[in-house]
């Protein structure tokens, strides 16, 4: 559904410039929600903004539903770009106008007219929650409110692609959350693909079915959750589930155990126990529902000989969990 082909895209002048994306790939199939996490500067904006290409990029091809806009004139890209919903961080709304009015205006720069902008406007107010404010104005909303105003005018054109930058930064956990809840909706009723920018973790896990970490304009590692989960060193994977440092004294060995799916109920310390004699202790654990399955890792202490410990991490690996050792001085563990 996106497709973005080797994008790279600098600001300022050949003796002075700034590499904001370095050579870009990553494939949004359709009906996905795809969230891009990164730290600020790291090219989150930059990437989402040549999607519709209010930034165009130096080289490389955006292609959205089949249609390559970095080969269109600026007559058709226009014309493509209606097909391409927006939500921005910081809601850009006009205050001189009321909420119907906001939402209309998406239809009206498209030559929509007034009579179908009106019922269009209503059934989209219906949708996000907010049709008893649509003769209010931005300054009486608050800012769940002023987002979900910018999510129904990005939705306006009835758009086949929703890009989201940032949409939750700017709110409250209890309003994140009602927020995420409602493109999890859009995705669902409307068949929406999303493409999301983010910096918080716990978005992702909310609500995307495949993600990608940026650095420094590249892609440092991409995939859908459920697959990323069970990758040995995942960096996104170790983001998902946060153990924390190895506690100070710990004697034996430290084991990181991921499990999802049909995994996530076995009886895991109970069986190591029982079968290999260990006293195992519980280091940390967490557990969460990622991509509608629940999902988790666990740290243990396993004391024990080397020749005992083999056997019960062998014994875990074959029952087709993640098992990865961990040092006092690594935070995200190493694939043994």
């Amino acid at each position: 559904m996106i497709s973005i082909d080797h994008v790279s895209k600098s600001f300022g002048t050949a003796a002075s410039h700034t590499l904001a994306l370095d050579d870009v790939s990553l494939e949004v199939g359709r009906g996905e929600i795809y969230g891009v996490v990164g730290q600020s500067g790291a090219g989150k904006s930059t990437l989402i903004r040549t999607v519709n290409l209010l930034e165009r990029p130096d080289s490389g091809r955006i292609t959205v539903d089949g249609r390559e806009l970095t080969s269109l004139g600026a007559k058709d890209l226009r014309i493509a770009r209606q097909g391409i919903g927006m939500i921005f961080q910081h809601f850009n709304l006009l205050s001189s106008r009321t909420v119907q009015g906001n939402v209309e205006l998406a239809l009206e720069v498209v030559g929509v007219d007034g009579k179908e902008r009106r019922s269009r406007a209503g059934e989209i107010l219906e949708l996000v929650g907010l049709s008893d404010k649509a003769n209010a104005y931005p300054a009486q909303l608050s800012g769940g409110q002023k987002q979900r105003i910018g999510i129904a005018r990005s939705l306006a054109t009835r758009p086949s692609v929703l890009l989201s930058d940032e949409a939750t930064s700017a709110l409250d956990p209890e309003t994140t959350r009602s927020i995420l809840d409602l493109l999890k909706t859009i995705n669902r009723e409307l068949g929406l693909t999303v493409l999301l920018i983010t910096h918080e973790m716990d978005v992702v896990k909310a609500i995307c079915d495949s993600a990608a970490l940026i650095e420094g304009g590249r892609i440092a590692e991409q995939g859908k959750l459920v697959e990323l989960i069970s990758k040995p060193g995942s960096r996104l994977a170790h983001e998902l589930f946060p153990l924390g440092e190895v506690p100070a004294g710990t004697t034996g060995t430290v084991i990181d155990i991921t499990f999802s799916g049909g995994l996530a109920d076995r009886p895991v310390i109970a069986q190591l126990a029982r079968e290999y004699a260990i006293d195992v202790s519980i280091l940390g654990a967490t557990i969460e529902t990622i991509a509608g399955s629940q999902a988790g890792r666990t740290r243990l202490e396993l004391p024990g000989s080397p020749e005992t410990i083999a056997a019960a991490i062998a014994d875990l690996r074959r029952q087709g969990l993640l098992v990865e050792t961990v040092t006092p001085t690594t935070t995200a563990g190493a694939a043994a």
